[in-house]
């Protein structure tokens, strides 16, 4: 049974004349004959038949309409669901970002493409730059948001490593996080150095050590090494800072919080931007993605 005697089925069903039919389909009355008797054979039943020289469906015809005509429905969809997932209209996109993504621009870049492509599944969750770097590598995950460990030239592609390729999308700076009673707290902007005595909340190594270990290095720089109560995230380090536990260094844009509890201000010293980039394998060639990184 062919796709073709279905249609041919359906279409002189749906006329109850030959001749019609033949027409609608463009084919020869004795062609369409043919189909439509090599179908009653196929299927070991009679479809149609004469009746007081009337043409009309029989009961077995009248019952396999309905299954033909669903039967062709479902594959004209699944034609439709080929050439969409081709363009890229349908599928997932399995991405990942580090948490410093979270506030912006992750909500400007995943509204947008829901937006643009509101059938393709969106995997998403927050994991470091290292593991989002080797789940690229494997093909695990399709694309990553990203800190790489240098700036990176906005308007070209870069290598975050021999087999990955990366584009920035944001270059962000370093802010100091206050409690909001903090004796600094009413200063535009801080050296780092004046918080050289003052207890840190701060991510734990294995939370971001690409972030931990350059931000360490920047207090080093500026002369000393804080002393640091660990959080495993963002959320954790704000509360943690409004409780007067300490104080701390994220990467902007940070969360939004009440100015009440905490303040966040600006550093004066000469401190390189943060890239945040795009990153994933040119090896993987889903549609989804090409879409993502054109919208990118």
């Amino acid at each position: 049974m062919e796709l073709r005697q279905l249609r041919s089925f359906v279409v002189v069903a749906e006329e109850m004349n030959v001749g019609r039919a033949a027409a609608r389909l463009h084919l020869t009355q004795p062609s369409l004959s043919r189909q439509i008797a090599a179908l009653e054979r196929d299927l070991g039943v009679e479809l149609f038949a004469r009746v007081k020289k009337r043409f009309v469906m029989t009961a077995a015809g009248q019952t396999f309409l309905a299954d033909a005509q669903d039967l062709l429905r479902r594959s004209d969809e699944a034609v439709r669901a080929a050439q969409r997932t081709q363009r890229g209209e349908l599928g997932s996109l399995r991405l990942r970002f580090v948490q410093s993504a979270t506030f912006s621009p992750l909500p400007q870049i995943l509204g947008a493409f829901r937006q643009a492509y509101p059938e393709v599944v969106l995997d998403l969750e927050s994991w470091t730059t290292l593991r989002q770097t080797e789940a690229l590598r494997d093909g695990r995950i399709d694309v990553g948001l990203l800190r790489p460990t240098a700036p990176a030239d906005a308007t070209t592609v870069v290598r975050l490593a021999p087999d990955l390729a990366s584009r920035v999308v944001a270059e962000d700076s370093l802010v100091a996080v206050l409690p909001a009673r903090h004796r600094l707290a009413r200063r535009k902007r801080l050296r780092l150095a004046e918080l050289a005595d003052e207890p840190f909340v701060f991510y734990s190594r294995p939370s971001g050590p690409v972030v931990h270990d350059t931000i360490i290095g920047f207090c080093r720089a500026a002369g000393f090494t804080p002393r640091i109560q660990q959080a495993a995230d963002v959320q954790t380090i704000v509360a943690l800072v409004a409780a007067g536990l300490g104080v701390s260094l994220l990467i902007s844009p940070t969360p939004p919080t009440n100015p009440d509890a905490v303040v966040y201000r600006e550093l004066s010293d000469d401190l390189p931007p943060w890239p945040l980039s795009v990153a994933w394998s040119p090896d993987n060639r889903s549609p989804v993605l090409q879409r993502f990184l054109e919208l990118i």
